[in-house]
């Protein structure tokens, strides 16, 4: 399966892929990048199953006191100060991490000023924020939403202590609840809930609670990951892919059907493989990434797209901060490869076919001719015996909700094949 975070995709690298396209297709986004990602790194402790970039403060670390947070702002501002501005306005703007509710409200205030006085915001500019419970208080908050964050993505991740505990979470349920009062007292309507399916120990009654739990609470939106075990982690040391104390393939499938089943009937719209929306919910900013448009990057570890080329800054602060440095020498360019035809190929079939509207195909004749279109309709016909992908009015292709997506990684597998 397919069903991870919604993090900026990072470079295909696929190498040699320089198939033929209409390359005007990329001077045409040129214009359009109005999304904008800050990478906020610091957490408390590492958990246990997270490989993001990241810098650990500990529990003792006074966050409005902490040098290591004003000096990473300090270098973040002159990173966002020197990138050439490129298009319109910012519709939206994203800090994830890391846990960016351990940013001081004077921070994130100027962080905020630098991107408005640099690019630009329009009027309502969605500005979401991830945020741990038990890491923000509600003046916290308000200073964060005077700002002008509207949008809270909160990760509650399951509704049990125990796998809070096991997952090295440092906050417990009742911290989520409390969390989810403060964003009501605030009259900030908008915001999503997190939960983690496969986790070790965790029952599908565990999941079925959770999802019981998040549908009484009614978030606009919801995000439902799976595990994904990376070797660097303590899970990824610690265990092996469907062998306990993990959930076997089967339970996690179930899972997956069973979210999908509960909240679809509960009014959720499933709009892409992990994340589920009330009408007029759906992140506007993780729908810039899945439609493979354009984005600016900031800060230690943040991919970026623009002048066709993607880019992921250095993972630490030790390598980071030079980079910076070096970016200013080289007055604001990144010189990396130019994304080609084949990768923004390969891309948007990847990013697209998360999305419940899937991908015109008629689109991607106009650009890359009707002889990629003919391989595209030559595998996916293989699989629509199956009931995984359909194509409607023959020319949006879609993957089936819910089978179509738990198969994702096999139907992509044989396009990257087919198409590489």
């Amino acid at each position: 399966m397919i069903i991870a975070r919604s993090i900026p995709p990072a470079p295909l690298n696929k190498g040699g892929a320089d198939r033929r396209g209409d390359l005007t297709i990329f001077n045409t986004y040129l214009l359009m990048i109005d999304a904008a990602y800050i990478h906020i790194p610091f957490c408390r402790r590492r958990c246990f199953y997270c490989d993001f970039p990241i810098s650990v403060l500990g529990n003792r670390t006074e966050i409005e006191t902490s040098p290591a947070i004003a000096e990473y702002v300090e270098v973040l501002l002159q990173e966002i100060a020197i990138t050439p501005a490129l298009g319109k306005p910012l519709k939206t703007i994203f800090f994830g991490g890391g846990t960016p509710s351990l940013l001081p409200v004077r921070f994130l205030e100027l962080i905020l000023e630098k991107l408005a006085e640099k690019f630009s915001l329009v009027t309502n500019a969605e500005i979401s924020m991830e945020m741990d419970p038990a890491t923000f208080t509600l003046q916290q908050l308000r200073g964060y939403q005077r700002a002008g964050v509207n949008r809270v993505s909160l990760g509650a991740q399951a509704f049990q202590d125990n796998i809070l505990s096991l997952c090295g979470r440092l906050h417990r349920v009742a911290d989520i609840f409390q969390a989810i009062a403060y964003l009501q007292d605030s009259n900030i309507k908008n915001f999503s809930l997190d939960l983690i399916s496969g986790l070790p120990q965790q029952t599908l009654s565990d999941w079925e609670f959770s999802l019981n739990t998040v549908i009484k609470l009614q978030p606009p939106h919801l995000s439902c990951y799976d595990l994904v075990l990376e070797s660097v982690t303590p899970f990824g040391k610690q265990y092996q892919p469907g062998e306990k104390p993990l959930p076997d393939d089967e339970t996690t499938a179930r899972m997956y059907r069973l979210a999908q089943e509960m909240l679809t009937q509960s009014g959720y719209g499933h709009y892409e493989i992990s994340n589920y929306a009330q009408k007029g919910y759906q992140c506007q900013h993780n729908q810039v990434y899945w439609e493979n448009r354009l984005y600016y990057g900031f800060g230690m570890g943040a991919a970026s797209y623009t002048q066709n080329q993607r880019f992921t800054r250095p993972r630490t602060r030790q390598d980071y901060y030079p980079w910076v440095e070096e970016f200013k020498r080289n007055g604001g360019r990144l010189g990396c490869p130019e994304t080609t035809p084949g990768d923004y190929l390969l891309e948007t079939l990847m990013l697209g076919l998360r999305l419940q509207k899937g991908l015109d195909l008629s689109q991607i004749s106009q650009q890359f001719g009707s002889e990629v279109t003919g391989k595209i309709r030559a595998v996916v016909a293989s699989f629509e015996g199956q009931k995984w992908v359909s194509i409607d009015n023959g020319d949006r292709l879609y993957l089936t909700d819910p089978e179509g997506f738990l198969f994702s990684n096999t139907i992509l597998s044989s396009l990257f094949e087919k198409l590489s």
